[in-house]
């Protein structure tokens, strides 16, 4: 039996102040799917992202976002994060004098109480803590420090693939998770990504680069453009855009304009 959509976007548009961003955006995500959103800067991926999440400053002007068949619009940001939805940051901020430990130890116990459940028991957390920990190769180090504090670039994104194999979301956003990674950090948070992909959850990847899709092999690839999704296709979709820039998609969306 074919499984209802995880992720319903339908005709969105959002702001910031006077300024439109978002302007008819259509998308959809389906259970264990991977989907990657490329474009250039200023086309409102990272804006998308902020906008499914519940960011302060944005505002849904039109449009809907339907959530394992909730309006997302009308959840809080903690509500949305409750439900299963994860954002991985393209700068994950310092939590300075709360242990990697305690912060998910606190996140796990937050998301059990909102299902209706106890808190996690200490033995039952610190086995799962290893079990993870050891599926995305975190250093044992890092477990008893600040979080995110004094880590290097690559820490910090590993460190929030380790927070979402903990917290298992439905639905997994990636803002530029890639951005100032080498290969090997590169590498490593691909492997963890594809560790967690299964059937049930789904990704949404967004990224400037063909290099991190290498990695992560998308099932969908979308190119946004002046906020809205205009190309849409397989993942040599990726390579086509890395050989040819977005020129080309500018070019296109620009005669469609014209011809409709």
């Amino acid at each position: 039996m074919k499984k209802k959509p995880l992720l319903q976007i339908k005709n969105l548009h959002a702001k910031i102040g006077d300024k439109e961003i978002i302007k008819g955006l259509n998308l959809t995500i389906n259970p264990g799917e991977v989907h990657a959103i490329m474009g250039p800067n200023g086309t409102g991926k990272s804006t998308l992202a902020n906008v499914i999440t519940g960011k302060e400053g944005y505002e849904v002007t039109d449009g809907e976002i339907i959530y394992k068949g909730k309006n997302l619009l009308d959840l809080d940001p903690e509500e949305r994060a409750l439900e299963g939805i994860f954002l991985g940051f393209q700068y994950p901020v310092e939590i300075p004098g709360v242990s990697m430990t305690n912060f998910m130890k606190a996140a796990i116990d937050a998301q059990r109480k909102y299902k209706g459940q106890d808190p996690i028991k200490p033995g039952e957390f610190l086995k799962m803590y290893r079990e993870k920990q050891k599926m995305v190769n975190m250093p044992d180090k890092m477990k008893n420090r600040s979080v995110n504090e004094g880590f290097s670039g690559g820490e910090k994104k590993k460190n929030e693939i380790f927070q979402m194999a903990m917290l298992q979301p439905d639905l997994a956003i990636l803002d530029e998770t890639d951005s100032g990674l080498d290969i090997d950090a590169l590498k490593a948070v691909a492997d963890g990504v594809n560790k967690l992909r299964n059937n049930d959850n789904a990704f949404l990847v967004i990224t400037h680069y063909q290099r991190l899709l290498d990695h992560i092999v998308p099932d969908i690839v979308h190119v946004m453009y002046d906020g809205k999704i205009v190309k849409t296709g397989d993942k040599n979709l990726a390579k086509e855009l890395e050989e040819k820039g977005y020129a080309w998609i500018e070019e296109e969306y620009k005669k469609s304009k014209q011809n409709a």
